[in-house]
């Protein structure tokens, strides 16, 4: 499966909750299969969905997903340790590992050679981290969620984009829809 595929399979799953989406094709991928307000589509900032997350999660009680790439994971390394000494119970951090930057013509990652982003984020201080194979993120997801335990989700996955059109929505509007369903 490439991430588009698992993102069609869980969509079910996340319209009810708060996201906040890596930056570049998965949230253009997300938008165009299951566009909703409470969706928070990264338009810039490389590496930081993770940690705006963070932030979210830490000032609400509503259950936050996020979901980032490994090529965003990598370049923001800080955010492992940061989420492993402070996450909340309502954090859930998926990353969909496909070895690749995604978004830049799918250059390899580390993550295709040794490196193991679980192995990495159990060593900053998460406690809760699970690797899943792609066909198994939406049981794995769920359970996430009933856990009410800060959650590091490495899904393994091929490496590959679906073609979406990019998202047209105006940042501010995406912004204030967000804030919207938070408050809601």
């Amino acid at each position: 499966m490439i991430r588009s595929e698992i993102l069609k399979e869980i969509a079910p799953i996340l319209r009810n909750e708060l996201v906040v989406c890596n930056i570049g094709i998965p949230s253009q991928e997300l938008h165009a299969i299951d566009d909703q307000p409470s969706n928070f589509y990264m338009l810039g900032t490389m590496g930081l969905a993770s940690s705006i997350g963070l932030g979210l999660a830490l000032a609400q009680p509503k259950p936050v997903i996020v979901i980032d790439g490994d090529g965003s994971i990598l370049t923001n390394l800080g955010t492992l340790p940061t989420i492993g000494n402070n996450a909340p119970g309502n954090y859930i951090l998926m990353i969909i590992d496909n070895g690749s930057y995604g978004s830049t013509g799918d250059q390899p990652t580390y993550t295709s050679q040794r490196t193991d982003l679980a192995g990495m984020a159990r060593a900053a201080g998460c406690a809760r981290v699970v690797e899943v194979q792609d066909k198994d993120t939406g049981p794995a997801l769920e359970d996430a969620l009933a856990s009410g335990e800060a959650t590091v989700l490495v899904v393994k996955c091929d490496s590959g984009n679906a073609k979406m059109p990019v998202i047209t929505m105006d940042p501010v509007v995406i912004r204030d829809r967000f804030m919207k369903a938070v408050a809601g």
